[in-house]
């Protein structure tokens, strides 16, 4: 094993305007097997994590129930630690944002940022509640759908059809605070100049910090450059306000990742720990976010920028995931498959749903899919029937025919079975590490068939009662219980209830990673009692009737968005058949391609579609020399809407394909088509 690591782990915080449900949980169970690991590994590793307590929606969430924004989210805290708790999702501290550590956090980088020079002040225009006297953030914005004309959508983007627009585009615009008819009006914000750190961001996507596929999804905000972050709202907002400042406050994002340094500070206070020791510019210990793939821009842009601008250190890493769906569906209301975590709780054990999750978790963002059928049959197959029923085997035969302990003596053969397990332990730790879990998963799975025909061999239970093979079922029943060992130590950080059930069981003190190395010869172990139950169908459905029941009793869950995060979202959300069916494919001759200097994936083509010319800004550069593109035919996007870049402005998309680099390829159409025919 390496050396002693020192290990500061986060998860995204929970925004503190409603419950956890079960796709949030996919990043809590993520980061708490993967900090669990850690320790199991002997390295001195700290998972903390707050309730994100800030924003528009908070303020007027607790107006509405006639409370202070205090108690609302000192309430909304109690029942996310209680539902976190449930999963056995162990923090070592759990804070919040509205707390004293995170004001001075905040308002330290902001004072940091501003003596550089990376801050600025603009006039902007926004709508205004003349009643509520209050700005208000697009989601807080109501009117008619400028493109479809579909009433009640909100003010950034349309649900009916789609379009995206600014609020100023509404038609017949009404606050969604008081009803009123929103006024213009100007007020001077504080902005954050991104842009001063775009070399510095450049690298440190590449270096290893994000998956590739983030990495290259970021490299499009660059080609598009960086604009100024407003970092400002105006009173009436419930968050820090601004140091010399009258009326402004903090953006609600400017402060929640400052929360991962406040949450460590307050366990530093509370324990002794060296804050500086894992924050510091050059410090050797290692620093991880697990984030989800919406909130990428905030964690992978702003926030190193913000820590470097204020002489702190940036991440080792940023690990991003998918998002949940059941059945292959979006998580539904109307079927009951919106989840909450303590409805999930009233009906299953919260160890059945980690294990699910690690069965299908890797290290890629893909999104992982909860089948309810698949759920309860890899449960029940795996768990129960192949890890626990190997301890449920063996342990009645040590118990009665041996008085309870495990045999001294080995066989050369039953040695050689138990060091093919303890060889797995440096590839399952490595998938661990590598977050690869569903890898982790099978090749447990595949050790515990191996002791299960291991066991079905040497058939104890024929053995017992065979005159002369006492010596052979003793054996047989003690390699079978310290290869049920070996495999609940690996699971631990999956499953660790049923693991300390295990410990107790064994009667064993620890449950490192390298225990096991040492098999549990003349041990004694005590009476078996049953470790966990198989998963039955009633019980999901039962679950799913309450889901249903519980979306009745609860507020939309619109204001749980905080404030105009969704239009920064990197991953597109899904588009139905009749959305994709409105994309105008069309052949173009490229008539002309030219470098663009100052951006590394770009060349700048010139495409004719029959009815004039495009042009049209394309991310080949790696792959395609621009001299030798003219003249030929490609696919492009016809309609979407032009973009405006620094380099100048596309009116469209061409179409390719390939994972990336030199491999990459333009979709060419077939020969004798014609510029501005339609592909279909």
């Amino acid at each position: 094993m390496s050396n002693t690591r020192k290990i500061l782990i986060t998860s995204a915080l929970p925004y503190a305007n409603g419950p956890i449900h079960l796709g949030h949980l996919v990043e809590y169970i993520q980061t708490d097997i993967w900090a669990r690991f850690q320790k199991m590994r002997g390295h001195e590793c700290y998972y903390v994590c707050a309730d994100d307590a800030h924003g528009t929606p908070i303020m007027l969430r607790a107006q509405a129930e006639g409370i202070a924004p205090e108690d609302l989210i000192a309430r909304i805290s109690e029942e996310h630690q209680t539902d976190f708790a449930g999963f056995n999702i162990n923090f070592d501290f759990y804070h919040s944002t509205n707390s004293p550590e995170n004001k001075h956090f905040a308002s330290y980088i902001y004072t940091q940022l501003k003596e550089q020079n990376h801050i600025s002040r603009k006039t902007i225009k926004q709508f205004y509640d003349p009643e509520k006297k209050m700005f208000l953030p697009d989601r807080f914005i109501k009117g008619t759908c400028p493109k479809c004309k579909t009433e009640d959508q909100y003010g950034d983007n349309c649900e009916a059809c789609g379009a995206t627009y600014s609020p100023t585009d509404l038609l017949n615009p009404k606050s969604a605070v008081s009803g009123a008819t929103p006024i213009e009006k100007e007020t001077d914000h504080l902005f954050f100049e991104l842009s001063h750190f775009e070399d510095m961001l450049k690298g440190w996507t590449h270096q290893g910090h994000l998956q590739t596929q983030i990495a290259n999804k970021l490299d499009e905000w660059f080609e598009s450059g960086l604009r100024a972050w407003d970092i400002s709202r105006d009173a009436p907002y419930f968050g820090f306000e601004i140091p010399g400042e009258t009326d402004k406050f903090f953006y609600v994002w400017l402060d929640a990742p400052v929360g991962y340094m406040a949450s460590f500070k307050a366990l530093c206070d509370k324990t002794g720990l060296d804050f500086d020791e894992f924050w510091k510019a050059d410090s050797t210990t290692e620093l991880y976010h697990f984030i989800g793939k919406d909130i990428i821009y905030f964690h992978a842009l702003f926030w190193p920028a913000m820590l470097s601008g204020a002489g702190f250190r940036t991440p080792n890493a940023i690990f991003s995931h998918g998002f949940l769906t059941v059945d292959g569906q979006k998580m539904s209301k109307s079927r009951g498959t919106f989840i909450m975590a303590k409805t999930y709780l009233d009906h299953l054990n919260p160890e059945y749903l980690r294990y699910y999750f690690a069965a299908k978790l890797n290290s890629r963002i893909d999104d992982i899919d909860l089948s309810l059928e698949d759920f309860a049959q890899r449960v029940n197959s795996d768990l129960v029937g192949k890890v626990v029923n190997i301890a449920s085997r063996c342990a009645g035969f040590v118990v009665k025919k041996f008085d309870g302990k495990l045999s001294q003596a080995w066989s050369d053969s039953a040695s050689t079975l138990y060091q093919s397990f303890l060889d797995k332990s440096e590839t399952i730790a490595n998938l661990y590490e590598q977050r690869e879990y569903a890898q982790a998963m099978r090749e447990i799975m595949a050790l515990a068939d191996k002791a299960n025909e291991y066991i079905d061999e040497t058939a104890p239970w024929v053995l017992a009662k065979q005159e002369g093979k006492e010596a052979e079922l003793y054996e047989s029943v003690s390699l079978g219980i310290n290869l049920f060992r070996v495999l609940i130590t690996y699971l631990a950080p999956v499953i660790p209830t049923t693991a300390e059930k295990a410990q107790d069981f064994l009667q064993i003190k620890t449950l490192n990673w390298t225990d096991i190395n040492t098999p549990l010869k003349d041990h004694e172990i005590t009476k078996f009692k049953a470790l966990m139950t198989r998963v039955e169908m009633d019980a999901i459905e039962k679950m799913t009737d309450a889901s249903k029941q519980d979306m009745k009793k609860m507020p939309p869950m619109k204001p749980e968005i905080k404030d105009e995060t969704s239009n920064l979202n990197p991953i597109a959300d899904e588009i139905t058949f009749d959305d994709f069916a409105k994309v105008d494919f069309r052949i173009a001759k490229i008539v002309n391609a030219e470098q663009v200097p100052e951006a590394d994936k770009l060349i700048k083509l010139t495409l004719d579609i029959g009815v004039g010319e495009r042009q049209v800004f394309a991310g080949i550069k790696s792959a395609y020399k621009p001299e030798d593109l003219i003249g030929k035919l490609t696919v492009m996007v016809a309609n979407l809407k032009p973009r405006k870049m620094r380099f100048g402005l596309s009116e469209g998309m061409v179409l390719a394909a390939g994972p990336g680099g030199e491999d990459l390829f333009l979709l060419n159409p077939d020969e004798g088509a014609q510029p501005g025919m339609r592909v279909k």
